[in-house]
């Protein structure tokens, strides 16, 4: 068989939704988004924490297992090498065993989750899934990727027929120094945009932190831009990857740079 998205991250196929996020962005902390790698531990990051695709995907797994060596009827010996085994020496599980096994496991999960609720371990949701917040490092890095959300759309979004506000809300979400570049990638957007009668917006699918510090985060951004002009009146979707640098100034996150990589349709 060939490795399981569990191989590729490294976690057990009982691992929680959370852990496959932890070890995805653990796993493309080091690596650029266009890599094989990297889109290898994407697709088994958008498989295995959606529970409904991660029941398809293990039943798919379990549909591939080998089957046994040995397939005799109940009331059949058969033979192992010079040994033959009688129909009576099979072990049989019992049904209380399994219903055992079912209560212990349910209780294991319990435990789990007032484990992972205890005070000093705090939950938060965004748009990539619950995420543990366990101490002040930690915190800014979420402060960060929560502001990468909120900015990201603003930032890549416009419509030719609101041009010069659409760049002045945008401006507000970057630092000083990246304004400057922005305001050179804003020019060809107003010297082609309304020729073009263009409007493109934006919609957050997922995120995450790929590299974290007190005053500065890279956080990776995976969204959806429709894209309606003159030539397109049904919205053309491309699905961006971005990779946005977050500055900490005066206490505010900014955006500091950004990386975009090609859409796919």
């Amino acid at each position: 068989m060939n490795p399981s998205w569990y191989d590729v991250l490294d976690i057990d196929p009982t691992a929680s939704a959370d852990e496959v996020r932890a070890a995805w962005r653990g796993g493309i902390a080091d690596l650029e988004p266009g890599s094989r790698r990297f889109q290898t531990l994407q697709e088994a990051a958008q498989v295995l924490p959606e529970k409904d695709r991660r029941a398809a995907y293990d039943a798919e797994l379990a549909a591939q297992r080998p089957e046994p060596l040995i397939s005799a009827t109940p009331d059949e010996p058969h033979e192992v090498g010079a040994t033959v085994i009688r129909p009576e020496a099979r072990r049989v599980v019992p049904l209380w065993l399994i219903a055992a096994v079912a209560v212990v496991t349910a209780a294991t999960v319990a435990l789990a989750a007032l484990a992972w609720s205890r005070p000093q371990d705090r939950l938060e949701k965004s748009s990539a899934g619950f995420i543990q917040i366990p101490n002040a490092s930690e915190e800014a890095a979420r402060e960060a990727q929560v502001a990468a959300e909120q900015a990201i759309v603003p930032v890549l979004s416009y419509d030719y027929r609101t041009l010069e506000a659409d760049q002045k809300r945008a401006t507000g979400y970057l630092t000083g120094d990246f304004r400057e570049d922005y305001d050179d990638l804003f020019g060809l957007i107003l010297d082609n945009a309304p020729s073009l009668k263009a409007q493109v917006s934006g919609e957050v699918i997922a995120s995450g932190i790929v590299r974290s510090g007190e005053e500065r985060v890279d956080v990776l951004i995976f969204l959806d831009r429709p894209t309606v002009n003159k030539n397109s009146a049904q919205p053309v979707i491309s699905k961006d990857q971005v990779k946005v640098t977050m500055q900490k100034v005066d206490g505010t996150w900014l955006i500091d740079n950004l990386v975009t990589q090609p859409p796919k349709q």
